[in-house]
């Protein structure tokens, strides 16, 4: 499979992506539809196990052939990879998994979405200081910013590969070498990267991605990468027999974990989102990650360009290496939900999300399998609602 197949032939992308058949969907930094691939690996999934025990011999290479390809996607090792969903349970498990001390720091940003602020904030109870970063434009990580926060006893840093409202794109790299380089920890909520930009997690200490949006995949089944040096210093706090030595399913009586990334995935795993899983991480690679991209960046300058055109104000980074397919506006005129109510009518799903202050906007975020026509489509109903 590669691009050209997919845009190159419209029965091709209709049968691929069904629902694009009735829609044009352009969500998919909220909740993904699944394509074609995920929904019938997971209902060929369903109908086996009524043969049979769910956990039959063939899910057991489909689960460790799922750990290698979510290793290939981030650069990770396949020791360093759960399979756990959603993001908030991999956030939360590093938040509660580390041994802090009174009067450690935490870096994070409150604009970030709450899963990736709560679970640290929650650290207060236990006294640790939690340091708000102050961006000049909302969702502007940089490393100079984050840098500019670090104390002596800054023992981590929490953020997003990419910015929910604004679409703006960290720099992952330079910021977990700078803090590698301080030996400080690295926590980074890839949901809104992962599947859709490179996501690369040498510099990274811990990492949670759900594969309902970018990836293309279920809800509630996603993937925890834990760099192995970190193994002892994040303790698991779901402890199961799966994650816990069981020899013959017999509590031992002291507790061993094993030794891989395993120890954080405490009993039955979810099945059916592994095999839809595995079924999007194998079309992502056959396509290219590269190529995805590419095609994300393209699709954003179209947008941006018409969106301007008709009058729209673009919220965040329009391209350049910081910007997404995330495309975030609103206009001065008019009434973002109202507006949003309107694509919803004329079958465009599109998401409305607010900031603090009460403003709304709109949000496009298109994905590799949408065309130019239907970019054009969706302005065609903004241009007539703008007159």
């Amino acid at each position: 499979m590669n691009l050209a197949d997919i845009i190159g032939n419209e029965e091709s992308r209709l049968a691929r992506f069904p629902v694009a058949r009735e829609k044009i969907f352009l969500s998919h930094a909220a909740v993904t539809a699944l394509p074609h691939c995920a929904a019938q690996a997971m209902a060929d999934y369903a109908y086996s196990s009524c043969k049979d025990h769910q956990e039959f011999p063939e899910f057991m290479e489909i689960m460790n052939e799922t750990r290698r390809l979510s290793a290939n996607l981030i650069g990770a090792e396949f020791s360093e990879i759960a399979l756990l969903g959603p993001t908030s349970l991999g956030l939360s498990l590093f938040a509660k998994g580390i041994s802090w001390e009174p009067n450690d720091e935490v870096i994070c940003y409150l604009d970030d979405y709450p899963a990736n602020v709560y679970p640290w904030m929650e650290l207060e109870r236990v006294g640790v200081k939690i340091k708000y970063l102050k961006p000049e434009q909302p969702g502007e990580i940089t490393p100079e910013l984050v840098e500019s926060l670090i104390s002596e006893k800054t023992r981590l840093v929490a953020l997003a590969s990419c910015n929910y409202l604004t679409g703006y794109r960290i720099d992952v790299d330079a910021i977990g070498k700078m803090l590698s380089e301080k030996n400080i920890l690295f926590a980074l909520d890839g949901i809104q990267t992962c599947g859709a930009f490179p996501t690369p997690v040498e510099h990274v200490d811990f990492m949670s991605a759900d594969a309902h949006k970018w990836l293309l995949g279920p809800m509630a089944i996603g993937i925890v990468y834990v760099k192995k040096k970190n193994f002892d210093l994040l303790r698991p706090t779901l402890l199961g027999a799966w994650n816990v030595r069981s020899p013959d399913y017999i509590t031992q009586e002291t507790i061993s974990f094993h030794n891989t990334a395993r120890r954080y995935e405490p009993g039955v795993l979810n099945a059916s989102g592994i095999v839809g899983l595995k079924a999007v991480l194998k079309m992502i690679q056959e396509i290219g990650l590269e190529t995805i991209s590419e095609r994300l960046l393209l699709l954003k300058s179209n947008l941006v360009s018409q969106l301007e055109s008709l009058g729209y104000k673009i919220h965040g980074p329009k391209d350049g290496i910081n910007a997404s397919s995330i495309t975030t506006f609103n206009h001065e005129k008019q009434k973002a939900s109202i507006v949003f109510e309107k694509l919803n009518e004329a079958g465009i799903v599109s998401s409305c999300r607010k900031n603090r202050q009460g403003e709304e906007f709109l949000r496009f975020s298109p994905h590799f399998y949408n065309t130019e026509r239907e970019i054009d489509q969706a302005m065609g109903v903004l241009a007539k609602l703008s007159h």
